[in-house]
């Protein structure tokens, strides 16, 4: 069976969307096209930004901005960290970085620990007939130094409930935020149904901030899911089950 669910690749046309839903409109961080202006007005709104391309997987080519204790602006990346003395200097050596390509701008959430360590959750999200169904919720563990968290930039996934109970959430809440992220991620597979036929899967990647506020960082429309494997194959085989249905394989 041929494998039939829609892909978007910009990230600046899923945000869009997101935006537009009243439903999911107060859980997406303020992103914005890359210029000069926008820069300038997210730099007088926040102490930490992130800059990433509009297509693209893996948490590749993200940059972390935050001002420099010694002054000015400080970049962190896959290639390092860079630091520039004005918003001019920064603009300059950011737009070298976009090879002409569209990149967004989008507001640092101040990650939750557990453990010590920041994670973020990815609710995945698969289409059952006629209706939209959270198959599982797991947690993305950050590497120490990175700035994401992804499985392939160093992370590494972990359960969900042992996550948030790390980060000192009670059975209760926990119980809470699991249905919170549900209905997130079936709002999300509403919101694209009605911008497009044939989504049958959606991973959002969702941060918690550390006054527990949930936020979107983004939309996966075909979201990887092979690590859960070795930490909750109960979760895994739910979801593959779901998958074969629409003809994914198990590491497509």
């Amino acid at each position: 069976m041929k494998y039939a669910s829609k892909s978007i690749a910009s990230k600046w046309r899923k945000t869009g969307w997101m935006l537009e839903d009243s439903s999911l409109r107060p859980y997406v961080p303020e992103t914005r096209l890359f210029n000069g202006a926008n820069l300038e007005a997210m730099l007088g709104r926040y102490a930490v930004l992130y800059f990433k391309p509009s297509r693209g997987t893996g948490g590749k080519k993200i940059t972390r901005i935050e001002r420099s204790p010694a002054g000015g602006y400080r970049m962190k990346g896959t290639g390092g960290t860079r630091n520039a003395l004005s918003a001019d200097e920064l603009y300059a050596q950011l737009k070298s970085l976009t090879g002409g390509k569209r990149y967004l701008l989008q507001r640092g959430i101040d990650l939750a620990l557990t453990g010590g360590s920041p994670f973020d959750l990815r609710v995945m999200t698969q289409r059952d007939g006629g209706r939209w169904v959270t198959t599982a919720l797991f947690a993305k563990i950050g590497k120490k130094g990175k700035v994401v968290t992804n499985y392939h930039s160093g992370g590494r996934v972990a359960g969900f409930k042992e996550t948030m109970g790390g980060a000192g959430y009670s059975d209760s809440a926990i119980g809470e935020a699991y249905r919170r992220l549900g209905f997130l991620g079936e709002a999300a597979g509403a919101c694209f149904d009605r911008h497009r036929d044939g989504f049958r899967e959606i991973g959002l990647d969702v941060a918690i901030d550390k006054e527990g506020r949930f936020w979107i960082l983004e939309a996966n429309t075909r979201p990887q899911y092979y690590p859960l494997k070795n930490v909750d194959r109960s979760a895994y085989r739910r979801i593959t089950d779901y998958a074969k249905k629409y003809g994914r394989g198990k590491r497509r």
